[in-house]
Formats: structure tokens, sequence, C-alpha cells
């Protein structure tokens, strides 16, 4: 399922297209959490992707911040943030996740180091009582960090999409590098309140049995089909329940948001 290849550069420059986003693109989603037939907001969501130089050859900071509504907030509190670091050619070099949930805190690092044919990761895990990680993970065929599949998924190619076609990438989390694959099936109608969309739909296959029940269509995504290719829908199986995740509102977006087909 990776995509290894002889030619040299294929390691370190993930090229599907262009980028659909531009500086100062900032969207917002509202979570749920499903379970049964009851189905609850449980959190926000928000994407930045805006200019940065904190890095060596970074110049653009992609960022997600998430945090549990107040009534989660009394029995699991999350407040997470996670940030990447990319430079011209769309190549991650820095991330960090901060994780806060309550009486769990940790800081994730992934530094990016790009050969002809490999990446090394550098991963380390810092806690409050210390460092809990610090190890090397090498990876062939597209790596990234969990955010970073979000990125790299604004830059395919919309216009050429067939039923089958596949984007595997590697995820690198702590220890871990888990293989997963978005799978593109057809066009589809999103539905929600009183919104419309026209979008594209998505398999995803995430290969990590400690989270999912079933590996295999682990997730879904609805890409909204125009030219910023924005997710509009999320779907993920849990072990109990699902997620959802639900396009709320934008700015700043590279080109108008055609994909909005109708308003009730």
């Amino acid at each position: 399922m990776l995509f290894i290849s002889s030619l040299q550069g294929v390691a370190q420059k993930i090229d599907m297209g262009s980028l659909s986003m531009v500086h100062g693109e900032n969207t917002n989603y509202d979570v749920y959490f499903k379970w049964g037939l009851i189905m609850s907001r449980a959190g926000e969501a928000s994407f930045t992707y805006n200019p940065d130089h904190t890095f060596t050859d970074a110049t653009s900071l992609y960022r997600l911040l998430f945090k549990t509504t107040k009534f989660y907030d009394s029995f699991f509190k999350m407040r997470d943030t996670l940030s990447g670091y990319y430079n011209n050619d769309h190549m991650l070099k820095y991330s960090i996740k901060r994780t806060d949930e309550g009486n769990y805190y940790s800081i994730d690092e992934l530094t990016f180091d790009y050969g002809a044919e490999k990446t090394d990761i550098h991963s380390i895990r810092y806690t409050p009582s210390g460092k809990k990680i610090d190890t090397m993970l090498t990876a062939v065929g597209k790596v990234t960090d969990m955010l970073g599949v979000a990125y790299y998924m604004r830059c395919v190619d919309r216009k050429t999409l067939q039923h089958g076609d596949t984007f595997p990438f590697i995820v690198a989390i702590g220890r871990d590098l888990v293989k997963m694959q978005f799978i593109y099936q057809n066009q589809a109608i999103v539905e929600h309140g009183k919104v419309k969309f026209n979008t594209l739909y998505f398999k995803i296959d995430i290969m990590d049995e400690d989270a999912f029940e079933s590996t295999k269509t682990s997730a879904e995504v609805w890409i909204g089909n125009d030219d910023n290719f924005l997710p509009v829908k999320l779907r993920s199986k849990l072990k109990i329940g699902y997620v959802e995740v639900y396009f709320k509102s934008v700015a700043g977006l590279a080109y108008p948001l055609m994909c909005r087909i109708a308003l009730n």
C-alpha cells in the first residue's frame, strides 16, 4: 500500500497537484459524538493556515485547535493543539502536538529529515514527569504527522479523480508509523442543518487496531467539490460509537465556496 519508488526525491516531496488553500484561511467545525440514537455536540475545531518563519526553511504554519464543550469538560476535558511547519515545496519540516486532557498533559515533537529514498523522523514526547519518548523512525513513502494528512489531501487534483483512486500515507505518532489510505468513491450530497454541499466522498483505512474497531473504512470524509477542496464532513468509527465533524464557517478562502449548493 505504500508508494515505493526508485525515482530520486520521491520520499521527500508529496506532489499531487497544487495546494488549494492560501495564507489567511480559517475554517471552523463542530464535532459530535454519536452513540446509538444519541448524538451530542462534543467540541469545536478550527484550522488555520498562515505565514510563519519560526523554523529554518519553514514558510507556513498549518494549525488545528480543538476543545471540548462545557458539558464534556465535566468528565473528559480536551484542549489539543497540532501545529505543522511547511516550506515552499509543501514539505513538513517540524510538527508539535500539545495535549491537555485535564489530568494528562504531553508534548509530542516530530522533526523530519528528508533523503532521496527515505525519511528519518526524530520523535520526542515530554510529560510533566520527564521525557517519555526519544526515538528515530524511518519511512519510505509519503510520511507526515496526523494533521499533515489533511494538509496533503488539500493538494489532490480533484478534476482527475476516478473511482478507486488511492492515496496512501504513513503517519508518525510517538514510537509508531501508522499506515493509512484514502480511497475515492464517488460524488455525494451532504446535508447538515439547512445547508447542502456537493462533495467528493472518500473511504479511509487506518491500520491502527488499538484505536479503531475495524481498520477497513475506519473513517470517511466528504470534501467539497470545488477549487477549495475543503472538507465539509468527517465520520470516524471508534471502539464505542462514532465521531462526526461538520463544517461550520470559513474565512479567507482562495476561491468562492461553490460546493454549497442550497440554502433551505
